[in-house]
C-alpha cells in the first residue's frame, strides 16, 4: 500500500516526463516539488527511475538538502558520481559536502552492496564529465539512452563492472575519490581537511586517487603526510615547482618511485646544498635518478634549473625505460658529454617535442646536436633552441639535419647571435618542410648599432621585410616568421613583424 502511494506521488510529479515532449524546466520543477517533502523524496529513491537521479540530485545540491543528498549517494545508480562539476564556479557549502561524504560512510559500513547501488567512484575533479549534468534537456535524446559517466581510473587496474548489469548482491569493493591536488602553503581549506580525515579513517575502503598532482611551496612533512593517503599509482601528471635543495628531493624520491603510472613529470629549481659532502650528494642524486626505473609509462620529462644535471644527464636517461615523446631540459648547465649521451640515448628516437632553451651550447660541438636531430627527424614537431648561444658556424652544420625533420611545425631559436646571411640560408633549407608554419628567429646581428645591444629598428624592419619577401619568392608566404629578442632591461621578449611590439621599457613615460 505504501509502495503504491509512493509510486503515485512520483508519477504525479514526473508525469509526461518523456524527453521527447517535456522541457528541461519541467523536470527541474518536478524535482523541486518532490524535495519540498524531504522524507518522501528519500523514501521514493528506491522507486525513482535511474534517469531521474541526475536532475533530482542537482536540485538537492543547489537547494542544500543535506539529508536527501546523503540518501542519494547511497542509492546512486551509476558507477560514477561526478560531483566536481557541480562544485565548479561556486562556493561549496561545507554541510552539503559533508552530506555527500557521510552518504559514503553509510555505504561503506555495509558488508554487502545492495543490488541496485552501483557507486564505485566519487569524482571531485572540476574539469571532468563536463556534460553529465547538462545533457538532460527537453530536446535531447530519450531518457533511456542517458549516458553513464565513465568511472575514470587513469592507468589503474580497473574493475570491469557493467553499470546496468547483475541483480545479484556483490561483496563490497573500495570506493575511489578522484581529485586533482595542488599542494601549497595555506591551500588546505576546511573541505579538503574534512576529506582527508575521512580518507585517513577509512583508507582500506575509501581510496584517494589523483590523476594530476602539483606541488608548490609546502613543508616536506606536510607533503609526505598527504602522499601517504593518496593511491600513488593513480598519478599520471606530476609537477614539482619548488625551490628544493638536494636532500629534500631525496626525501621525496621514494614517493616518486611509487607513481608507476606516471606519464608526465615536471621538476624545477633544485639547488645545491653547501652542508653536504660530495659523497652524500652523489648518493642523493642516485637515489633520485634510480626512481625512473619504476616509471615505465613515462612519456614526457620537463626539467628546469637542476644544478646537478651537468655531467649526469646520462645517469638520468639510462634509467628511463621507454622512448620519450617530450624532452625539455631548460636553464641547466650541460657538458659536451651530456649532449653526446643525449644524441645516443635510445629514448630520443621518437621525440615530438625537444627543448634545450637556456642551455648554453656555444662551446659544444654541433655534431652531437646534428646526430640528435637526425635521430628524431621522423617524429619531431616542436623544436626550441632559444637562448642557447648557438653561433653561425654551429647553425650551418645543423641545417641539413633540420631539413630532414619532415614533421616539424614550430621552430624557435631566439636569442642566438645569428647573421642575416645564415638566416637566409636557414630559410632555404626549411622551405621544403610543408608542415612548418611558425619560425621564431633571433634579431639578426646586423640589426645592432653597437656591442651593448642597441637595436636599430629601421635596419631590423628592413631585414625582416627581406626575409618575408624571400618567403614569397619561394612560394611559402603563409609561413609565419617572427623575429624576437629579449629586452636588455627586463628580459621580456620583444617581437618584430616587421614593426616592434615593444615591452613597457621602451614606452615613453
Amino acid at each position: 500500500m505504501e509502495q503504491r502511494r509512493l509510486q503515485g506521488s512520483i508519477q504525479s510529479r514526473y508525469i509526461s516526463m518523456s524527453v521527447w515532449t517535456s522541457p528541461r524546466r519541467l523536470v527541474e520543477l518536478a524535482g523541486q516539488s518532490l524535495l519540498k517533502d524531504e522524507a518522501l523524496a528519500i523514501a521514493a529513491l528506491e522507486l525513482l527511475p535511474r534517469e531521474l537521479f541526475p536532475p533530482l540530485f542537482t536540485a538537492a545540491f543547489d537547494g542544500r538538502h543535506s539529508q536527501t543528498l546523503k540518501a542519494m549517494v547511497q542509492a546512486w545508480p551509476f558507477t560514477c558520481l561526478p560531483l566536481g562539476v557541480l562544485m565548479k564556479g561556486q562556493q561549496l557549502h561545507l554541510e552539503t559536502f559533508k552530506a555527500v561524504l557521510d552518504g559514503l560512510d553509510v555505504l561503506l559500513a555495509q558488508e554487502v552492496r545492495p543490488r541496485r547501488w552501483k557507486l564505485e567512484v566519487l569524482d571531485l575533479r572540476k574539469n571532468s564529465h563536463q556534460d553529465f549534468w547538462t545533457v538532460w534537456s527537453g530536446n535531447r535524446a530519450s531518457l533511456y539512452s542517458f549516458p553513464e559517466p565513465e568511472a575514470a581510473q587513469p592507468m589503474r587496474k580497473k574493475r570491469k563492472v557493467d553499470g546496468l548489469s547483475t541483480e545479484a548482491e556483490q561483496p563490497f569493493t573500495p570506493i575511489e575519490v578522484l581529485v586533482d591536488l595542488s599542494l601549497k602553503e595555506g591551500a588546505c581549506d576546511e573541505l579538503f581537511s574534512y576529506l582527508m580525515e575521512k580518507v585517513k579513517r577509512q583508507k582500506n575502503v575509501l581510496h584517494l586517487c589523483c590523476k594530476k598532482l602539483k606541488i608548490f611551496a609546502m613543508p616536506m612533512q606536510n607533503i609526505k603526510m598527504i602522499l601517504k593517503m593518496v593511491q600513488l599509482d593513480s598519478i599520471e601528471d606530476l609537477e614539482v615547482t619548488c625551490t628544493w635543495k638536494l636532500p629534500t628531493l631525496a626525501k621525496f624520491s621514494p614517493y616518486l618511485g611509487q607513481m608507476i603510472n606516471l606519464r608526465r613529470l615536471l621538476l624545477s629549481h633544485i639547488h645545491a646544498s653547501s652542508s653536504i659532502s660530495p659523497e652524500k650528494e652523489e648518493q642523493y642524486i642516485a637515489q633520485f635518478t634510480s626512481q625512473f626505473l619504476s616509471l615505465q609509462c613515462l612519456q614526457a620529462v620537463y626539467v628546469d634549473s637542476l644544478f646537478f644535471l651537468r655531467g649526469r644527464l646520462d645517469q638520468l636517461l639510462r634509467h628511463v625505460m621507454n622512448p620519450l615523446e617530450t624532452l625539455s631540459v631548460t636553464n641547466c648547465r650541460l657538458s659536451e658529454g651530456d649532449v653526446m649521451h643525449l644524441s645516443q640515448s635510445p629514448n630520443v628516437g621518437q621525440l615530438s617535442v625537444l627543448s634545450l632553451s637556456g642551455v648554453m651550447l656555444t662551446d659544444v660541438s654541433p655534431e652531437p646536436l646534428q646526430a640528435l636531430l637526425e635521430r628524431a627527424s621522423a617524429t619531431l614537431q616542436d623544436l626550441d633552441f632559444d637562448e642557447c648561444g648557438i653561433m653561425d658556424d654551429q647553425l650551418l652544420v645543423l641545417l641539413p639535419s633540420l631539413s630532414h625533420c619532415t614533421q616539424l611545425t614550430t621552430l624557435s631559436f631566439c636569442g642566438n647571435p645569428i647573421s642575416i646571411s645564415v638566416l637566409e640560408n636557414l630559410l632555404h633549407h626549411l622551405i621544403g618542410l610543408s608542415n612548418l608554419t611558425h619560425v621564431l628567429y633571433p634579431v639578426p646581428l646586423e640589426s645592432y648599432e653597437d656591442v651593448r645591444g642597441t637595436l636599430h629598428l629601421g635596419r631590423l624592419a628592413y631585414l625582416h621585410a627581406r626575409l618575408k619577401e624571400l618567403l614569397c619568392e619561394l612560394g611559402r608566404p603563409s609561413m609565419v616568421w617572427l623575429s624576437a629578442n629579449p629586452c636588455p632591461h627586463c628580459g621580456d621578449r620583444t617581437f618584430y613583424d616587421p614593426e616592434p611590439i615593444l615591452c613597457p621599457c621602451f614606452m615613453p613615460n
